[in-house]
């Protein structure tokens, strides 16, 4: 099941240039994800990272991560719709390649933990079937309004 770019925007409170999923490819409520980040040359990190040999920035990277792993709390449990997703932690962080201009960047997310207030998703990003970046990523999720205390519940 795909979710467009359109529905993205209405699920995600994320907006350009912080937007860092451009489709979803496939999800399985509470338990998988794929999406799809079409990374360009005209990224507004590129001219700083780094002038003459862009690289996408590693955190850039677990942020596409994450805000896909968002998608699927969002899609699995709809009654979130309008709460926010916080960053517990990250763990097992590893960068293998460098992402560059043209590439094409898959994040695929299974979750560990899918729960009322806290999710725990384990996440690979690929570029033509290479393994560029992995982590394991805890969040939160909270009311827009509530003061939030990063502590697993």
């Amino acid at each position: 099941m795909e979710i467009s770019h359109e529905e993205i925007l209405t699920l995600l409170p994320h907006r350009y240039p912080f937007l860092l999923v451009d489709r979803i490819l496939d999800w399985v409520a509470n338990e998988r994800i794929i999406g799809l980040k079409n990374v360009t040359f005209n990224e507004p990190f590129f001219p700083g990272h780094f002038p003459g040999k862009p690289v996408m920035p590693g955190v850039l990277i677990i942020e596409s991560m994450a805000q896909v792993g968002g998608l699927l709390a969002y899609k699995s449990l709809p009654r979130l719709k309008g709460k926010l997703i916080f960053f517990m932690a990250m763990d097992k962080v590893k960068f293998r390649r460098p992402v560059v201009p043209g590439d094409q960047l898959i994040l695929e997310l299974t979750a560990l933990r899918s729960g009322q207030r806290v999710w725990k998703m384990q996440g690979k990003a690929l570029v033509k079937d290479l393994l560029v970046a992995e982590a394991e990523l805890t969040a939160a999720i909270a009311d827009e309004n509530e003061n939030i205390v990063l502590e697993e519940a």
